[in-house]
């Protein structure tokens, strides 16, 4: 299935839907797909992934697409290309799962760790992410000039935004469908700063954000350029700041798509 509309509910909801943005990952995503529907086909509940091809140029919609033909429950979003946190709103309100997991496509997190975010490992939570600094967490195979580089940002984020919160930007993240439904229509930043956009948000409309410890192993090959990322996500911070004082998240941005 491949599409940019968030389609009507539908009866028979999924448990668990998972999401996964996707920008070139041609390298890597069949592999990711594979370890996903793996564990997935040997639970019980029912469940639904989705790829948000966010404009890729490389041949990951196409890869998707073929992976998807055999394997009932694996669907493909195309979007244009519009930044990481686009892709994952996009899968958020294209879902229809009681539970909608975030999942990067690196599979930095064992992908039989989803089960730490959702009942019965943990109680019921409006919100659960994943963090590499909670107690019982490890960081495996991590430079140690980008280990201090992310704790720089995160204190950032600490006193502009989020204090309290150790780990804001790891890439695995749980929410209740209900919750999406009512958060990401609110969304303003699609770049790598939406993660504290979203937080930021539900602790103002007063939903329960729980941490939940895991094993994060560094990739080399990420996407994510540290310096230049921190301070584009600095300023984004300081625009949502700017945005809540303006009184801007009462009601849903005109979407990107739209414009």
């Amino acid at each position: 299935m491949s599409t940019d509309q968030v389609p009507a509910q539908i009866a028979d909801t999924p448990f668990l839907s998972v999401i996964i943005p996707a920008y070139n990952e041609e390298s890597r995503i069949v592999g990711t797909l594979r370890e996903v529907v793996d564990y997935l086909g040997s639970q019980s509940y029912s469940w639904e992934v989705a790829v948000v091809d966010d404009g890729s140029v490389d041949t990951t919609p196409a890869l998707v697409k073929s992976f998807a033909s055999s394997i009932s429950g694996v669907h493909l979003i195309s979007v244009p290309h519009g930044g990481k946190g686009w892709a994952v709103n996009r899968g958020m309100l294209w879902t229809t799962g009681e539970y909608r997991f975030l999942c990067d496509a690196d599979l930095s997190m064992p992908f039989e760790q989803v089960s730490r975010f959702l009942p019965p490992q943990i109680p019921q939570s409006d919100i659960s992410i994943g963090s590499r600094d909670a107690p019982g967490a490890r960081r495996i195979g991590e430079p140690h000039h980008r280990h201090v580089m992310g704790r720089i940002y995160n204190l950032v984020v600490r006193l502009l935004a989020l204090p309290g919160i150790p780990d804001t930007q790891c890439g695995f993240k749980c929410f209740r469908g209900q919750v999406a439904r009512e958060l990401f229509p609110l969304q303003r930043l699609y770049g790598f700063a939406f993660d504290v956009e979203i937080i930021f948000l539900a602790r103002k409309h007063k939903f329960q954000v729980r941490e939940v410890p895991i094993d994060w192993y560094y990739r080399s090959e990420s996407k994510v350029r540290p310096l230049k990322d921190s301070l584009a996500m600095t300023r984004d911070i300081l625009k949502m700041r700017w945005h809540y004082l303006r009184g801007r998240y009462k009601k849903a941005p005109v979407p990107v798509d739209a414009v």
